[in-house]
Order: C-alpha cells, then sequence, then structure tokens
C-alpha cells in the first residue's frame, strides 16, 4: 500500500509531456536571478586583468550554484507528477529559496553569504528529504536519499565558508565540486551504489522544452538589461544605434539555437536508446550556451553606457567572448543533435578570435557591429544550406546504445 501510494507521485504514460504552467511560475525568479549575475560581472569590469578574471571566477561559482538548483528542479519535475500536491509544495519552495539566492548574489561572498548558503543548503536537503518521504516504500526512494545524503555532506562546508569569511571562496569552491561530483558520479552511496542519470528514463519532450525555455530565459535577461540600460540614458543616436546592434544580436542568437538543433532536441530524445545520457549531455551543453548570451547581455549594458569610447580588453571578454562561447557550445549542441559541426559554426568562431586585435583598436559600438556582422553570417549559412531541400531530421551519435531491462529506480 505504501509503494502505491508513493508510485502515485510518478510520472505515468498518460501525464502531459510538456512544461507546467508551474514550471514556468518557478521560471520567473530565474529571470531575476540572472539579472543579478549580468550585474555582478559589470560591476567587476574595471581592474587589472587578473582582478576581472578573479571576479568572473567568483561570479561564476555563484551561477553554478544557480544551475545546479534550476538543473535538479528540473530532473524532479520530469521524473514526477508536477499535479501532485508534494511536488507543487517543493517547487514553491524551491523557488522561494531560488529568490533569496537571487537576492543575495550580488553580495554572496560578502556580508550576505550566510542568507546565501542558508538558501542553499535547505534547497539542496530540503527538496530530496520531502520527496523521500512522500515515496514511502517505493523503490525510486533511493534517488532522492542518494541526493539528500550528498547535501548533508556538502552543506558544512558550505556554512563554514559563510561564517568564516578568511577561507570562504576555497570553502565554496570545494563544497560545489562535491556537489557537481555527485551528480556526475549518481549520488553513490555504500549498499546502495549510484544512480546515474544517463541510466535514467526521462520524458524526452519535457526535458527539451525545459532546456529551450532556460535559455530563453537567458535571452530574455538580455532584453532586460538592453532596455533597463537604454532607458537609463539620456536618448541619443550613439545610444541608439548600440540598443538596436544589441537586440539585433540577440535575435541572431535566438535564431542560431533554434535553427534546426534546437527545434529537434525532443526527437533527438525521444528516438535515442538511452535518452537519459544525451540529457545529460544536452544539460552541459546548455550551460555554456546559457554562460554566452549572460556574457553578450553584459557587453550590452558596456556598449550602449559608452558606445564610442575605446574597446578595452575587459570589455571584449564580455562583447566577443560572450557570442564566441555560445558559437562554441552551440556546435557542440549541433553535433549532439545531428552528429556533425557546420563549418559556418566553426568559421564564425574563428573569425570572432582572429579579430580580436583588431576589435582591441575599434570604438566598442564598432566592434559590436562586427559581431552582429559575423553572427548574420553564420546564421545567412544556416538558412542558404536548407534552402529547397527537405528538413533534416535528428541521428544524434550519443546515446545511441540501449541499457536493456531498466532498474527499479529509472
Amino acid at each position: 500500500m505504501a509503494e502505491q501510494r508513493g508510485g502515485a507521485l510518478l510520472r505515468s504514460a498518460s501525464s502531459p509531456g510538456r512544461a507546467t504552467f508551474l514550471e514556468l511560475f518557478f521560471d520567473l525568479v530565474f529571470v531575476f536571478a540572472l539579472t543579478r549575475v549580468s550585474q555582478r560581472l559589470i560591476d567587476g569590469i574595471d581592474g587589472s586583468a587578473g582582478a576581472v578574471a578573479a571576479d568572473v571566477g567568483r561570479t561564476l561559482l555563484l551561477f553554478m550554484v544557480l544551475w545546479q538548483v534550476w538543473t535538479i528542479t528540473t530532473w524532479v519535475t520530469s521524473r514526477y507528477e508536477p499535479e501532485r500536491v508534494v511536488i507543487q509544495a517543493v517547487v514553491v519552495g524551491t523557488m522561494f529559496g531560488s529568490l533569496v539566492l537571487g537576492v543575495t548574489l550580488p553580495r554572496a561572498l560578502e556580508e550576505r553569504a550566510l542568507p546565501f548558503a542558508l538558501a542553499y543548503v535547505a534547497v539542496m536537503l530540503g527538496r530530496p528529504l520531502a520527496i523521500a518521504v512522500a515515496l514511502r516504500g517505493h523503490p525510486r526512494r533511493l534517488v532522492p536519499v542518494r541526493l539528500a545524503a550528498w547535501a548533508a555532506a556538502s552543506a558544512p562546508l558550505w556554512l563554514a565558508g559563510a561564517l568564516l569569511p578568511g577561507p570562504r571562496l576555497a570553502l565554496w569552491v570545494v563544497a560545489l565540486a562535491v556537489d557537481h561530483l555527485g551528480t556526475l558520479l549518481g549520488w553513490p552511496l555504500p549498499g546502495i551504489g549510484a544512480s546515474r542519470i544517463r541510466q535514467w528514463l526521462v520524458t524526452g519532450e519535457h526535458i527539451a522544452e525545459r532546456y529551450q525555455q532556460i535559455f530563453l530565459i537567458a535571452l530574455g535577461e538580455s532584453i532586460l538589461v538592453i532596455g533597463v540600460t537604454y532607458s537609463g540614458k539620456e536618448f541619443s543616436g550613439e545610444a541608439a544605434a548600440a540598443f538596436a546592434i544589441s537586440f539585433l544580436i540577440t535575435a541572431l542568437l535566438w535564431r542560431i539555437y533554434f535553427y534546426r538543433a534546437g527545434h529537434l532536441l525532443a526527437e533527438a530524445l525521444r528516438t535515442a536508446g538511452t535518452p537519459g545520457r544525451l540529457a545529460e549531455s544536452a544539460a552541459q551543453t546548455h550551460l555554456f550556451m546559457v554562460l554566452g548570451v549572460l556574457s553578450a547581455a553584459a557587453g550590452y549594458e558596456l556598449v550602449i553606457a559608452h558606445p564610442f569610447d575605446p574597446s578595452r580588453p575587459n570589455w571584449l571578454v564580455f562583447v566577443v567572448g560572450g557570442p564566441a562561447l555560445f558559437l562554441a557550445a552551440r556546435s557542440r549542441f549541433e553535433y549532439e543533435i545531428f552528429g556533425r559541426v557546420s563549418r559556418s559554426r566553426l568559421a564564425g568562431l574563428l573569425a570572432l578570435v582572429l579579430l580580436l586585435p583588431a576589435f582591441a583598436t575599434m570604438p566598442a559600438m564598432l566592434a559590436l557591429g562586427a559581431v552582429a556582422v559575423v553572427l548574420a553570417l553564420v546564421a545567412f549559412a544556416d538558412a542558404r544550406r536548407a534552402w529547397h531541400r527537405p528538413p533534416e531530421h535528428s541521428a544524434s551519435p550519443i546515446g545511441r546504445e540501449t541499457l536493456g531491462e531498466a532498474s527499479p529506480e529509472a
């Protein structure tokens, strides 16, 4: 009886494959939280190259905390029925914890370290415990038990870092490494082993839609940065041009992502022999694409605010580095879906790298315009390749093999 009650939390074949309104509601917090990431990047832009690199590294640490929360929540809503009250309570509780993370993130390594760490530990430990209790005697309860055990192992490091300013950064780096190592290894525990994500039975349409949505959230954060920065300036022709180019680049990033690999992710997951393996790989790829978009957004703010200032090397890290990181990750995404990488994407990435010395001699807006031209050529090459040809279908080389009979935890 207990197993039947716990099993009612699991998604059934009749459950809708699409993302729910609950998940869209949850994502609203991340629109705000990602703006805090971009703002922290902007706040640390001045200074020596070493100081900027150190600040980018610290911001990356805080972003990875947000990414860990969002990713695990996505797996929860993919494996469990989001219409159940328990799951809704877990998601809404995670949403509040994520809001606290976003509010404290700009000063999380300073005076707001304790509420940041407490919110993260509460989410990472409370969420699997609540699900494990709700699953009762069901075999799948061992998965959240594993997550809770690993979260409990890293919690002292997070809390010690919050209370000890000196070794804070080092302790949090180790704590985050423990959390990500657990995810990578399947949270192994003595006596019950591991549960690797790549072995899970996943709802392909749902996972694909959630990845698409986090990418759109990052684009939405870019639009927010563009609008807020331009509305806060005195209107001028130079700022208006930078505003328009920034929007164009955002639109091109959307076009390049969705055409056509972004559209076919659900199909690739649906036809994969081991969809969990492809989903795990795609999660890593989307991490870098989202980072590229956020970095580009920081570049927009710099250029709109100072359109004809010389392009400082620190600025080019964001103005050029963001789109370059996106193209590199998007190339990997194309391989995950089609088993190939288009030459146009590699050429665009190479062009951005080779043009860096020239960008350093240009006004910031001209460098941003050159980035827009490179991305437009990549998008044009995509469209040209598809002219008078039937639509492609996925041919992913990842997850072709099958795992045989699934375990009760899958």
